[in-house]
């Protein structure tokens, strides 16, 4: 399967890479803070990016890590460059099958090693815990180990993340019909198993979520979509499709510290992680009336610990008022470029047609 989506997103890649361009980095290019106009992962040893999450303690610096087979590694991105910053070895802890990571409210990073493979063979999955480092250098660190459990059994799972209000860890399951949202206890036990609990049907083959930094949101993308849901009550509540960008493998979701764009993720060697801006009811609650912020850091300003407090004007000043203009150049561009690659697709498949082949 896992090859099958590689050729299929390969295949789309081709067609659609102009439109994805012209539409995604354009029009975000002018959205707020590091990293809005995506950035490339330029680190030789991250060829399985499958996790992404916004650090809350450097702001523009962006988590990662490879799927199996790579080792305790998890590394710290700059979002302006792509470079990497920090490689964190996990001591003590062997893992398995890392899907997933995100940023808890108590500065805790999160590494999910919930994959499995064989729909639901292990009947255990684990958690590693680690504070975010206070300097950004290659270093190793202690974690805290929590094993889980769900209450109706061993499933896969490749999505996990902390609302960044209560520190709840959800996780979405993944299946191809569809998964469902998984509940933590309200906090993680220092030693036994968190068990799980279904709280919410989710439609989708999930490989990674994202709450916004507000916590009013919850992001939810797949291989070849999303979906987007308000948090309600510890629930969600849909509010409509995701625009996800064409990738070769699509494996992890994150928002800007602002919570104005989304991050998408793939496979692959430098793998780009392109941006996705949001508008209307999608918008977290925080950031829905404001204007981006055009300081370059990503921060609101309110003292949140996202970088508000030394933020320098960006490079035009910010005041030009050519935001808006130039968003607009780039959807039209993208508009046309997608009218061109759907005429080109069109126009193979009528000739396949004709010579009496199909599609493969």
């Amino acid at each position: 399967m896992r090859r099958l989506v590689r050729a299929l997103g390969a295949a789309t890649v081709i067609v659609l890479a102009g439109t994805t361009g012209a539409t995604g980095t354009a029009g975000a290019a002018r959205a707020a803070g590091p990293a809005s106009d995506g950035f490339t992962i330029e680190d030789e040893r991250i060829t399985e990016s499958s996790g992404l999450a916004a650090s809350r303690a450097h702001p523009g610096v962006y988590w990662t890590h490879n799927d199996s087979d790579d080792g305790p590694y998890v590394y710290a991105i700059d979002g302006r460059t792509g470079e990497t910053v920090a490689t964190v070895t996990l001591t003590g802890v062997s893992p398995r099958d890392v899907e997933a990571v995100s940023v808890g409210p108590d500065g805790d990073v999160y590494v999910g090693d919930i994959g499995d493979n064989f729909g639901g063979r292990w009947p255990e999955v684990w958690i590693y815990r680690f504070a975010e480092p206070e300097r950004l250098a290659d270093q190793a660190v202690e974690v805290t180990r929590h094993t889980v459990r769900y209450a109706d059994g061993p499933r896969d799972a490749e999505s996990l993340a902390v609302h960044p209000v209560t520190g709840r860890v959800y996780i979405v399951s993944k299946h191809e019909d569809g998964g469902a949202l998984y509940a933590g206890p309200e906090k993680l036990p220092a030693s036994g198993a968190a068990t799980f609990t279904r709280v919410a049907d989710i439609g989708l083959w999930a490989t990674d979520a994202a709450f916004s930094p507000d916590g009013t949101r919850l992001a939810v993308r797949g291989y070849f979509g999303g979906t987007m849901y308000a948090w309600e009550d510890g629930r969600p509540r849909e509010l409509g499709r995701l625009t996800v960008p064409v990738q070769r493998q699509g494996e992890s979701v994150t928002f800007t510290p602002d919570g104005r764009t989304l991050l998408y993720g793939t496979e692959g060697e430098r793998s780009p992680v392109r941006p996705m801006p949001l508008t209307e009811e999608q918008l977290p609650e925080s950031a829905r009336g404001e204007k981006p912020d055009r300081t370059g850091d990503g921060g609101d300003g309110s003292g949140d610990g996202t970088g508000g407090a030394d933020r320098k004007p960006d490079a035009d000043g910010g005041g030009d008022g050519g935001g808006e203009d130039g968003a607009g150049e780039g959807n039209t561009a993208g508009l046309v470029l997608a009218l061109a690659a759907g005429a080109v697709l069109l126009l193979a498949l009528r000739r396949s047609k004709r010579r009496g082949g199909g599609t493969s």
